[in-house]
């Protein structure tokens, strides 16, 4: 009888099959045009997309390596890691949050600065990484960004931030909070100093991150279609209730409004901040 017997695959079918195994992973719905990408030609263009320049989110790392000359940086503060000052829990314990934050990214928090050269000349950046817990601030970044802003200050080392964060962490409360005065006081003396801080803005930068440092740059920057502002859009059309004009919290909506100084396309970031640098500090 036949459910005794071993069925035979088809030949269509298990052509059908072997094709889907070597396709998978090779293509990509685009989220900006809605078409189909290839992925290699994704890669290509710095993770944007070919046909309607929809810029996707890249990590630290690719960040770092994006802005920085071929020999590479020096990363600082490597070792700093977040504890659980409050033992914080809501739907799992917070240091549970932590392992397997550090698990998939491979960092010790949501921030990585280095120190290397950008067009020859001597920088350091920093570059948030959005995969750990939102690339929120608690007080390993607030702790960082004082770090670095203070080693600027001490070597007249220009600074560039990449922002891209869902704002303060929650889990560590007050604690997070108060990385935001911290951070200001450091970023006012290397302002007096006239060090030259640059604030790049990606998609997206939230909450207590915007309201801190990547708002307070001597050139606020931000790429193209980029989420950026306090509070979320539903939360304010509650809150006011009306309905938000198109396109608002968008880098630019910001642009238009003055809140920003210019919208930068990937591609162009590396030149763009080398010409703005030799502006500010020649």
């Amino acid at each position: 009888m036949a459910w005794f017997r071993r069925q035979k695959k088809g030949i269509e079918r298990a052509a059908s099959e072997e094709s889907k195994v070597r396709t998978e992973g090779l293509w990509k719905k685009c989220d900006g045009c809605r078409q189909i990408v290839w992925k290699k030609d994704l890669d290509a263009n710095l993770s944007v997309c070919p046909r309607c320049q929809h810029h996707y989110r890249i990590n630290a790392h690719q960040r770092l390596e994006l802005l920085f000359d071929a020999g590479g940086y020096t990363e600082h503060d490597a070792g700093l890691a977040s504890t659980d000052p409050l033992k914080f829990v809501d739907t799992k314990p917070y240091d549970q949050r932590l392992k397997a934050a550090k698990k998939k990214t491979g960092m010790q928090d949501a921030i990585l600065f280095g120190e290397g050269k950008l067009a020859g000349r001597p920088v350091q950046i920093g570059a948030m990484e959005f995969a750990f817990i939102g690339g929120s601030m608690g007080a390993v970044v607030g702790e960082k960004v004082t770090r670095a802003a203070e080693r600027s200050l001490e070597a007249k080392l220009p600074l560039v931030i990449v922002s891209c964060s869902g704002g303060a962490r929650m889990m560590e409360g007050v604690v997070s909070l108060m990385q935001m005065a911290k951070i200001s006081a450091a970023l006012a003396r290397l302002d007096d100093a006239r060090v030259p801080y640059i604030s790049l803005l990606t998609d997206p930068t939230t909450g207590g991150v915007t309201a801190c440092y990547a708002m307070q740059g001597d050139l606020n920057i931000a790429e193209p279609g980029a989420l950026i502002g306090f509070a979320g859009p539903r939360v304010i059309e509650q809150t006011i209730g009306q309905k938000l004009p198109e396109g608002f919290q968008r880098s630019e909506f910001l642009l238009d409004k003055g809140f920003l100084d210019a919208i930068v396309p990937r591609k162009d970031l590396k030149s763009y901040l080398s010409n703005a640098l030799d502006f500010l500090s020649p």
